[in-house]
């Protein structure tokens, strides 16, 4: 609710509030990616084969791409959420898309227009963490599509909460890679 503290709808100082996440049937395998905007818009997606870090990025990007003004990108991804926390982007960038063991940074083809969109929005954009599965009902609800996502095949849109959605993923189901 505004002014509780909790982020939950659209908070005024804070713009508009998105949940994302990102499934992957084996890892690599058959992905999803999901967002929602708490009783406002949502989304979701597949790809024959991914990984859960690149949908976890793919979700944030798509709500991203469809949302304006500010937002507050909720995620379960610390390897999305830290990105923009600790800046490692800055790094990759210095560095000609190297991480710190100079090596090639994974997920080039998702974080370049990620970081595009971010920087091009400066200080409009925030994320931050959300422990999953359980602990936060839209998390579990972005959990839900991403995962009817990467088992169908097929995304949805629409306004609102979605409704016959399948089962959340497990915590322990698919390994983090």
């Amino acid at each position: 609710m505004p002014g509780s503290g909790h982020p939950m709808g659209h908070a005024g100082a804070v713009g508009t509030i998105v949940y994302t996440d990102g499934a992957c049937l084996g890892n690599p395998g058959p992905g999803g990616w999901a967002w929602a905007v708490p009783e406002g818009a949502y989304g979701s997606g597949a790809e024959p084969r991914s990984t859960n870090q690149r949908m976890e990025i793919t979700a944030a990007l798509e709500a991203l791409s469809n949302l304006e003004g500010e937002v507050l990108v909720m995620s379960d991804s610390t390897y999305v959420v830290n990105c923009f926390r600790d800046r490692w982007y800055e790094g990759w960038i210095r560095r000609g898309w190297r991480n710190s063991q100079r090596q090639p940074v994974a997920n080039q083809d998702l974080w370049m227009p990620l970081l595009q969109l971010y920087l091009a929005r400066a200080g409009e954009i925030t994320f931050r963490w959300v422990k999953g599965h359980g602990s936060d009902p839209m998390n579990d609800l972005v959990d839900r599509l991403a995962v009817e996502a990467a088992t169908t095949q097929s995304g949805r849109s629409g306004q609102g909460t979605p409704e016959n959605l399948g089962p959340a993923d497990s915590p322990r189901r698919w390994a983090r890679r």
